[in-house]
């Protein structure tokens, strides 16, 4: 596990995935990020396809960041923390003039999942290249992996649940088998870690 710190000057946007009992540990997260942070937070949680979320709503009060649901073409501001709807891919593009906005896209699900993690992580990883951050939390299933790979691949910085302190192991596992990742951490180490961004 690589212990270096020395990356968090580089980090432009953090990209935040998982299922099962990812409400609870989001609820420990992102309340450590600081209010001036200088970067988006882009989060697919799993959700029902049929119903409208309340992430957005739910964590608006304990961040101190503003909380949003994302829309498509949006210009990515820094310092918002971007929420999947559900049933819509939520991808980071890049415009002509290296502009960054979000958008939707309602592709065919993968691992049963739309929003899909994989199709946020490696949009990202294709447009911030190693000044993302990715980070795979608690879930039921394989998505994630293959998009936390690609964060690495592309030289950012990756970080995965450790699998004993999560609700459901099998999505830090899937990330862990994957490929190399640079920590592998509690909730509480990670938001410890998140509070020096």
């Amino acid at each position: 596990m690589n212990a270096e710190l020395g990356w968090q000057g580089r980090i432009e946007a953090i990209a935040i995935g998982g299922s099962a009992g990812s409400v609870e540990a989001l609820s420990r997260l992102l309340p450590a990020l600081r209010a001036k942070l200088p970067m988006p937070v882009f989060v697919v949680l799993h959700l029902p396809r049929e119903r409208p979320s309340l992430l957005a709503d739910i964590f608006q009060n304990r961040c101190a960041l503003r909380t949003t649901e994302a829309s498509d073409k949006e210009p990515i501001a820094p310092g918002v923390v971007y929420f999947a709807p559900p049933d819509y891919h939520l991808l980071v593009d890049k415009g002509p003039h290296h502009e960054r906005h979000l958008a939707l896209s309602v592709d065919e699900p993968l691992f049963y999942s739309r929003p899909a993690i994989d199709v946020l992580f490696e949009s990202a990883a294709d447009t911030y290249g190693p000044r993302l951050l990715g980070i795979i939390l608690t879930g039921g299933n394989e998505d994630g992996a293959q998009g936390l790979a690609a964060v690495g691949r592309e030289g950012g910085v990756t970080i995965v649940q450790s699998p004993d302190s999560a609700q459901m192991p099998v999505m830090p596992q899937a990330a862990l088998a994957k490929g190399p990742v640079d920590f592998i951490l509690t909730i509480d180490q990670i938001a410890s870690l998140l509070a020096t961004l």
